[in-house]
């Protein structure tokens, strides 16, 4: 299964690695660099999963996630908060934000690509596909 993956990261080495665990993997990743690019990216490409830093430029990650979920094409697509925010209280206000999972940088090579999956998993497939 080849997913079609937004990754909207400000840091490049984060993009780097992230973008070639997935790609080695045979998923196709579509960055941005900041939010306003990422709503743009994400209303066109319609992506199977969102991955969201949360410090980013222009937007952070909550008024992303909370723009994104005001794009009905958007419903089902799994948005991932990947951020360094590990304290507490941090998860449960992306959740808050509409994200639908959280990862806490740095990602774990290892087991990075199989928790994106699992996210893509859970959602609806359209009977459009």
């Amino acid at each position: 299964m080849s997913l079609s993956i937004l990754l909207i990261e400000d840091n490049e080495q984060n993009r780097y690695l992230a973008t070639f665990l997935l790609e080695k993997h045979g998923h196709r990743v579509t960055c941005a660099r900041d939010g306003l690019r990422g709503i743009e990216l994400a209303s066109t490409l319609r992506p199977d999963v969102i991955l969201l830093d949360i410090q980013i430029p222009a937007m952070d990650g909550h008024m992303v996630a909370r723009a994104l979920r005001q794009i009905s094409a958007l419903d089902a697509t799994p948005i991932i908060a990947v951020t360094s925010y590990a304290m507490m209280g941090d998860r449960e206000k992306a959740l808050a934000a509409g994200c639908n999972g959280y990862m806490e940088k740095p990602v774990d090579p290892d087991s990075f690509v199989a928790e994106v999956e699992g996210y893509a998993a859970q959602k609806p497939r359209s009977s459009e596909s």
